[in-house]
This record gives structure tokens, sequence and C-alpha cells, in this order.
């Protein structure tokens, strides 16, 4: 995932429009103009950090010869405490910047911190952790990266690279095989194709339907090992629905080959992380 993409960068100039504005008062009244000093990263609890190079990116659009001076990288776990960047920068750039970088990197760190507790639960199985479209409106890339650094797997990005069959789309088409059909006729053949069941009918019809992913939507443990043998060696299977760290590894043993975790992004925990002038 590229991280200087024009996504990203749309992204930082609107929170520094929101946040700024015509101007920092309380900043540009107290700091006169190019006086530089140095400000540190820290960590406040034990986490994964995530989105270092959006915190730079950030800065400099504070202050383009801001110099950063990394002792962790993101991906890194970090203890309460441990300095994770010094920052070398204009201090009016320092005190404006602080909360924009801090709202990234708090929110990117705890996806990748919450992300790294689920695939803790998962050690010695094959089962893979998905991340959803349950993201903040806009921020869908960060969000995302954030599960990649993480350890989670990237699901679609969106609508429009991959074809997701769920059951509204079920209902309107009049069936799996409906539904199926019509989408062959439009998606390019590189893309794949995944439904949603909910039943072992359901399972059976898709797997009739010649299709590349079944989503097990809210099955049972009892339900899910059955589609799963029913699947095995013929599609991939997909677990979703009320997933938690306390039943995901039961999820995991029936088999199936991906778990989507919706409350990775829609429930995030901001890692708790301070920026302090020195």
């Amino acid at each position: 995932m590229k991280l200087d993409s024009p996504q990203i960068s749309a992204l930082i100039h609107l929170a520094i429009s929101e946040d700024i504005g015509p101007g920092d008062i309380t900043t540009n009244s107290i700091v006169k103009t190019n006086q530089r000093s140095q400000a540190v990263i820290r960590v406040k609890q034990d986490g994964i950090i995530a989105g270092l190079e959006i915190a730079k990116l950030v800065v400099e659009n504070f202050d383009k010869n801001a110099k950063w001076d990394f002792a962790k990288s993101d991906g890194n776990y970090c203890i309460n405490g441990d300095a994770v960047a010094k920052i070398e920068a204009e201090k009016r750039a320092l005190l404006s910047s602080e909360r924009i970088v801090l709202n990234f990197l708090q929110r990117i760190s705890g996806i990748a911190t919450k992300t790294n507790l689920f695939i803790k639960q998962l050690e010695g199985l094959n089962t893979k952790i998905l991340d959803t479209r349950k993201t903040v409106p806009g921020h869908r890339i960060l969000d995302k990266y954030g599960i990649a650094v993480g350890g989670g797997t990237n699901h679609r990005m969106g609508l429009f690279d991959m074809v997701m069959i769920k059951d509204n789309h079920i209902k309107i088409a009049g069936g799996i095989k409906n539904a199926v059909d019509l989408v062959k006729k439009e998606r390019n053949k590189s893309i794949k194709i995944e439904v949603e069941a909910s039943s072992i009918e359901q399972v059976i019809e898709a797997l009739n339907s010649d299709i590349d992913i079944i989503m097990l939507d809210n099955m049972d443990i009892k339900e899910m090992k059955e589609a799963v043998k029913i699947c095995k060696g013929k599609v991939l299977t997909e677990a979703s629905g009320n997933v938690s760290l306390e039943n995901i590894r039961t999820i995991a043993e029936t088999g199936v080959d991906y778990i989507s975790v919706g409350a990775l992004t829609h429930s995030v925990q901001a890692l708790d992380i301070s920026m302090k002038v020195i």
C-alpha cells in the first residue's frame, strides 16, 4: 500500500484544513517564526505502532525541513513509555501539527494493535483474519493499512475490485444462481466472486454456481463445520458475524480459510500516544 498516494495526501490536507483553518491563533500569538525545537512521540500504553510515515508527512506540510529520528518502525510492539520518534522542526510546526499527528497515529496504531490481538488467538492455525468496509468514510486506505501492519489480510477495498453477492442482492435477483449469472455477464473474469450464504442449502446453491469464495454468514459452529466440509477443496470459505476475541479460535477450528472482523475498524480503541516538546 503506497503511503504517498494522492488519496492520503488529500486526507492530510483535509485534516490540516479542518484543524488549522486560517491559522493557529494560540501558537502564532505565543511563538515567533523561525524558532526551532525538538519533540518526542511516545506511546503511553503497550501496543503496535503504525502510521509513522503519515505523521512525518503531516509535519512536513508545516515544515518541509523537519528532521526525524525514528526509534521504532511501523509494526513494532511498543511498551508503555517507549519513545518511537524524535522530531526537530520549527516550534510553530510542532505545536500546530501535534493533534493532527496524534489523531492519525492513535487510530492507525489502535487498529494495528487490536488486529494483532486477534491474530495471536489463531496461533498454530491456518485461518487468516480479514478486514471489512466498516471504516470511517474517506479513511479506508489508512484503516486497512493498520490492519495489514497488525498482521491481518486486506479484503476488497470497495465495490469495484471484487464481487460480493449479499442477501439483498440475492433477494432482488431471485436467488443465488440468478445473481451469479447476472454478474458473470458483466464482470471482468479476473475479478473474484464471493457469495454470502446463511444456510447449508445456500452453500450448496453457491457451490453449484461456480464461484470463488463462500461467506458463511452468522452460522453456528455446528452448521459452519458442515459447510466447511462441503466446501473443502472446492471453494474458499469465510466466516462472518458476531466474531470476538473470545470465540474467534473456536470459529477458526472449524477449518474456515478466513474470518472477517468488522470490529477491527468500526469499534476502534485508539492507542494512547503523546507528542511533547523538549
